[in-house]
């Protein structure tokens, strides 16, 4: 076996030293920017799928940077938020002990999987040297209009402890420990994504990005082209807007539904003649979450309220008013018209309460709603982010509130607003935060007039802190700005991004939302920060995906540790392509050391290989293959042409020097250690990392072999496979020698011989 334990010490030593993978940030003639999606520490540190991810990213910036790209490929740790936080309060640690504990493991096992890392451009989330941008971010949002706050009824996870936004909230469900969301009225702070609606869709057109992941946020947004239409309440000041698809169907409403929550109805109650009956359905349908509302829509319950009717629009006839729970207050206004006649879900109702179902008479849609006094209108199912958190284990939310000036940002002289080492930090489930505990944190002055004031004791959602972490890569020591304009204009947009799909209309969303933002308020010039996306794949252990819950969790530490991390990264990116997924086996993982034990045994012979100046030209197609399929992220593919090359050289009784260095620089982004070794065996200058990617020729692409194509007298006689570029001499001296060329000549000779080298020949008598 080859020392590869000895071999990554070395190597590991001599990169950090020599800053090999370290890009000059400022002077960089070709910038690559090349990053995954940042990575979130957990307590147990990587696992084998991440270091597929990490490792398939590596290899790309590797064979970027030998086309002579200045690659960035920094990395940090996403480690603020709720993760963390339930960890330390499961082990008994307080977060900031807890994050440091997984910084340091995490970034040696990092440090062992062989990437090219811009180990000086790293950052951590909680270092308030980076949280102090995050919170420069937030009071720039609300100096120009796009952070408010407002009571409005939220998502509440009970077992977080904690509001979510709409985008963490899976099929009524928490998005992260799987809990059954339920509503829950607060004040809260919140981004105006929506504002951005219409260019968060639009510009997807244009993205070199997965389909999927596209249709997924087209989908979130979800545009719907519309009306909204007023429906009055009768002898009131009051009115019910409701937004509709199908304003042509208007003839056909009968009745109106309303969400419990709308507000309208607290506005009306002492017009309600049945108040304690719709009191009490408000309340029984507050208990339920919104899933279980929308699975309960079959069962159709719902309340009128008594001594309300609408007027219809069109008809000016007077409906009745009812609430129901299969309304969400979520969606359009929380309120519709319904047309049992035209629509199942309304139909059911109305067969159920014995409301008036009429035969609808469809109008023209503009020509109605400007009749009736509507107005054309765009929806979208997109709501703004609701970016407060009631826990400890974050950016503190950088507002003050004054009585007399009512809420100021803290000034930028003063951030950041550190977070204090309280020593209870568990979530209160109250509505407010652990930080509203302390008067030593919340106690402070108007940044404007100076008098007493009290601060926001929420902190902001850990989506904030991903959401801009790419642009502070480039320029983490700027202790003057959280980017300046110099670096941003060189490094960004980010050249090829990759990531999980878990993040379409997470993580990937919001980063677009705020680089949008800061197109406006020109802190960039872009609009759109990856320009190129791509997914990693998901490896699963027995068909199902890795868990430590389900105790299949391959540890990388105990492999890497024995086999070493080519054989690792090698087995990992050889199992499918890197947008793929694939089932993690021993046996497949050993024949990767066996490979790589038939390079290390080849090249302790590179003293017998033979000097020649130029590759052979059957290599030409291999360093095609192999380029693709690194393009592609077909990895697997080039790692197939690699085995195919090593079994070529083994059966040669001689091979060349040249064609050995050039296995090993097309190896090098795949297995960079044991290139890099073999390379210095061969005498070379370090590094094989900084040598240029091999190249091929359209003539080198050609095959050494043709087919002759055999004529006598212009008639076919048969074909023959040769070797490309003979002369006429001698390709007629072949010709000569076939049976059926001979047979058609009947022992005349040639008098004329027509020759198209490598193509046919034609022997006239």
């Amino acid at each position: 076996m080859h020392p590869f334990s000895k071999i990554e010490k070395k190597w590991s030593k001599t990169w950090l030293e020599t800053d090999i993978y370290e890009p000059d940030l400022d002077k960089a003639k070709r910038p690559f920017y090349n990053l995954m999606m940042f990575p979130y520490p957990s307590a147990e540190g990587l696992h084998i799928g991440s270091v597929r991810t990490f490792s398939g990213v590596d290899v790309y910036g590797r064979f970027m940077r030998m086309h002579g790209y200045d690659v960035l490929e920094p990395i940090g740790l996403d480690g603020f938020g709720i993760h963390s936080e339930n960890y330390a309060l499961k082990a008994g640690k307080h977060p900031k002990e807890h994050a440091k504990e997984s910084e340091k493991n995490f970034y040696r096992q990092l440090a062992y999987i062989g990437n090219g890392f811009s180990w000086k451009e790293k950052l951590e989330t909680y270092d308030p040297n980076y949280y102090q941008w995050t919170q420069w971010i937030f009071t720039k949002m609300w100096e120009n209009g796009l952070a408010y706050r407002a009571k409005t009824n939220v998502n509440w996870c009970p077992s977080c402890i904690t509001v979510l936004a709409d985008e963490q909230v899976i099929n009524g469900q928490c998005e992260r420990c799987g809990t059954e969301v339920t509503k829950k009225e607060l004040e809260q702070w919140f981004f105006r994504i929506t504002k951005y609606a219409d260019k968060l869709l639009k510009n997807l057109d244009n993205l070199d990005w997965p389909e999927h992941i596209k249709t997924a946020q087209r989908n979130w947004i979800g545009r719907s082209e519309g009306a909204e239409l007023v429906f009055d309440i009768k002898s009131s000041k009051f009115e019910i807007k409701v937004f509709t698809t199908r304003p042509d169907t208007i003839y056909g409403a009968t009745y109106m539904v309303l969400a419990p929550e709308h507000e309208l109805i607290q506005k009306i109650k002492e017009k309600i003649t049945n108040w304690e009956e719709v009191e009490g359905y408000i309340k029984k349908a507050k208990r339920k979450t919104e899933n279980e509302r929308i699975a309960d829509n079959k069962s159709k319950s719902g309340v009128e309220l008594r001594g309300i009717k609408a007027i219809n629009p069109a008809t000016k006839k007077e409906i009745p008013v009812w609430i129901a729970d299969y309304v969400l207050s979520s969606y359009g206004t929380g309120a519709i018209m319904a047309v049992p006649d035209r629509d199942q879900r309304d139909g059911e109702f109305a067969k159920k309460f014995k409301l008036p179902i009429v035969e609808t008479r469809l109008v023209d849609r503009d020509k109605i709603v400007k009749q009736i006094g509507g107005k054309k209108k765009v929806q979208y199912h997109l709501r703004d982010w609701l970016i407060s958190r009631q826990r400890y284990w974050g950016p503190p939310i950088p507002m003050i509130y004054c009585e007399k000036c009512e809420w100021q940002s803290v000034p930028e002289e003063d951030l950041p607003v550190l977070l204090p080492d309280l020593k209870d930090f568990r979530p209160r489930g109250t509505g407010e935060a652990p930080l509203a505990s302390s008067k030593a944190f919340y106690e402070t002055k108007c940044p404007k007039c100076k008098g007493k004031a009290r601060r926001e004791t929420d902190v902001s959602d850990t989506f904030l802190d991903s959401s801009w972490y790419f642009l502070r890569y480039p320029d983490v020591d700027n202790k003057k700005a959280a980017f300046s304009n110099q670096r941003v204009k060189k490094w960004l947009p980010v050249n090829s991004y990759i990531g999980g799909v878990e993040h379409a209309v997470l993580h990937l969303l919001y980063a677009r939302f705020i680089t949008m933002a800061f197109k406006d308020m020109k802190l960039v010039d872009f609009e759109e920060p990856f320009t190129r996306l791509r997914l990693n794949g998901l490896i699963t252990l027995k068909g199902a995906k890795m868990s430590k819950s389900k105790g299949n969790v391959i540890d990388p530490d105990n492999y890497i540790g024995k086999f070493g991390a080519d054989a690792i990264r090698l087995y990992l990116q050889f199992i499918s392509p890197l947008y793929e997924g694939g089932e993690w086996q021993d046996s497949g993982l050993m024949g990767a050391v066996r490979f790589l034990e038939r390079v290390w045994k080849f090249g302790e012979k590179a003293h017998r290989l033979e000097e020649a100046k130029e590759v052979t030209s059957w290599m030409h197609k291999s360093i095609k293959r192999i380029t693709d399929g690194m393009q592609e992220l077909k990895y697997n593919t080039a790692i197939a042409e690699l085995m195919v090359i090593m079994n070529k050289f083994e059966s040669e009784d001689t091979v060349s020097k040249k064609d050995f260095e050039t296995f090993l620089m097309l190896l090098a982004p795949i297995a960079p250690f044991i290139t890099e070794e073999l390379w210095e065996k061969l005498g070379n200058e370090y590094s094989v990392h900084q040598q240029s990617w091999p190249k091929y020729t359209e003539q080198g692409l050609k095959s050494d072999k043709v087919n002759l194509i055999l004529q006598v007298n212009g008639k076919l006689r048969g074909a023959v496979t040769v070797k490309r570029g003979l002369t006429q001499q001698q390709a007629e001296k072949i010709a000569l020698g076939e049976l059926k060329v001979i047979s058609a000549l009947s022992g005349r000779k040639p008098r004329k011989t027509i020759y198209v080298q490598d193509k046919i020949i034609n022997l006239v008598t």
